[in-house]
C-alpha cells in the first residue's frame, strides 16, 4: 500500500508539473494578428501564424502584432499654398503591416511614427500646391503624399495603401472673394449666351424681312397674327393703328362693284314702267390726304311754271 501511495502521488506532482509547463509554454494567436517570438531576448526569424503557439518557459516572449489595415486620421493642418491662400487641411491614411519582425524591431510605435509623417509630408503638400488644385484636383496631390509616406514606411515593414485628403478649411474672406468671382463669371457667361441669341435672332429677322419686303402682303398677315396672338390673352387692351389707303382700296372697291351690277341690269332691259329715272351718281372729287367729297349736280334745269292767269283756254 505503501508503495501504491507514492507511486500515485509521483503522478500527480507530475500531472500538476505537466499542466503548469503548458499554462505557461502555449498561447493563442488570433487570426488578425501574427507572433513575434523573443528568445532570451532575441528576435525569432520565424514568424507564428494563428492557432496555438509552444512555447519554451522562461526562455521565450511573444508579442502579438495586428495585420488589420488601419485607419488613422491626420489633424488638420494650416499652411501657406503656393498662391499665398492660408488654409486649414485634414486627411486620413490607411495602412497595415506587412513585415511583423521590422514593424516590432525597427520602430518602437509604427502608428505614431506613421501619425508624425503623415502630418509633415501634408504640410509639405500645402506649400507645393496651389488652391485650385486643393480644392478641384486632389487625385494627384493623393498620390504625392502616399509617395512621401511610402519611403520611410517600406523600412518600418508598412504598406501605405491609400492617403486621401478629406477637407480644405477656407478663411472667411476668402469664401466671399470666391464667391463674388463665381458670381461674375456666371453673369460673364450669361451675357454671351444672350448676345449670342440676340445675334442669331437678328440673322433670322433679317433673313424674314427681306421675304416680307419682296410680298407687302405677308407683312399685312403677320400683323394680323400678332392681333390674334395677343387677344388670347384677353387681358389687355390693344390700340391698332388702321392705314387710311386701307378704307380708300375697300371703298374704291365697292364702288366698282356697285357701277358693274348697274351697267349689267341696264344691259338686261328690264325696267319697271312706273319706276321713275334714275338719278346720275355724282362725280366723286378726291382729294389728297382727306377723305373722298360727294358733289351733287343736278342732270337738267326744269324751267319755272307761268302763273295761271296767263294760261288761256286750250285751243
Amino acid at each position: 500500500m505503501l508503495i501504491l501511495d507514492v507511486v500515485l502521488g509521483a503522478l500527480g506532482g507530475l500531472a500538476a508539473l505537466g499542466a503548469a509547463w503548458t499554462a505557461v509554454s502555449v498561447r493563442v494567436v488570433q487570426q488578425w494578428q501574427r507572433g513575434v517570438v523573443f528568445r532570451f531576448g532575441k528576435v525569432r526569424a520565424e514568424v507564428r501564424d494563428p492557432g496555438l503557439v509552444m512555447l519554451l518557459p522562461v526562455a521565450d516572449r511573444i508579442r502579438r502584432v495586428n495585420v488589420q489595415i488601419v485607419t488613422m486620421p491626420v489633424p488638420a493642418q494650416e499652411g501657406i499654398t503656393r498662391d499665398n491662400v492660408t488654409v486649414r487641411v485634414d486627411a486620413v491614411v490607411y495602412f497595415r503591416v506587412v513585415d511583423p519582425v521590422r514593424a516590432t524591431v525597427n520602430v518602437q510605435d509604427y502608428q505614431f511614427a506613421i501619425s508624425q509623417v503623415a502630418q509633415t509630408s501634408l504640410r509639405s503638400i500645402i506649400g507645393k500646391s496651389e488652391l485650385d488644385d486643393l480644392l478641384a484636383n486632389r487625385e494627384p496631390l493623393n498620390q504625392g503624399l502616399e509617395l512621401m509616406l511610402d519611403s520611410p514606411a517600406l523600412g518600418w515593414g508598412i504598406q501605405i495603401d491609400r492617403v486621401e485628403i478629406k477637407d480644405v478649411a477656407l478663411p472667411e474672406s476668402m469664401k466671399r472673394s470666391m464667391a463674388r468671382q463665381a458670381e461674375a463669371d456666371r453673369e460673364r457667361r450669361a451675357r454671351i449666351i444672350t448676345a449670342d441669341g440676340e445675334y442669331q435672332a437678328s440673322k433670322q429677322l433679317s433673313e424674314a424681312a427681306a421675304i416680307m419686303s419682296s410680298t407687302p402682303a405677308a407683312l399685312q398677315l403677320r400683323l394680323l397674327q400678332t392681333v390674334v396672338e395677343v387677344a388670347a390673352e384677353k387681358n389687355s387692351t390693344l390700340v391698332l393703328p388702321f392705314p387710311v389707303e386701307l378704307l380708300r382700296f375697300l371703298d374704291s372697291s365697292t364702288r366698282t362693284q356697285e357701277l358693274h351690277q348697274a351697267r349689267l341690269g341696264g344691259a338686261d332691259g328690264e325696267v319697271a314702267a312706273d319706276a321713275e329715272p334714275e338719278q346720275p351718281a355724282a362725280p366723286v372729287a378726291e382729294i389728297p390726304g382727306q377723305e373722298a367729297l360727294e358733289l351733287e349736280v343736278p342732270a337738267t334745269e326744269v324751267p319755272p311754271l307761268p302763273p295761271l292767269d296767263q294760261v288761256g283756254p286750250p285751243s
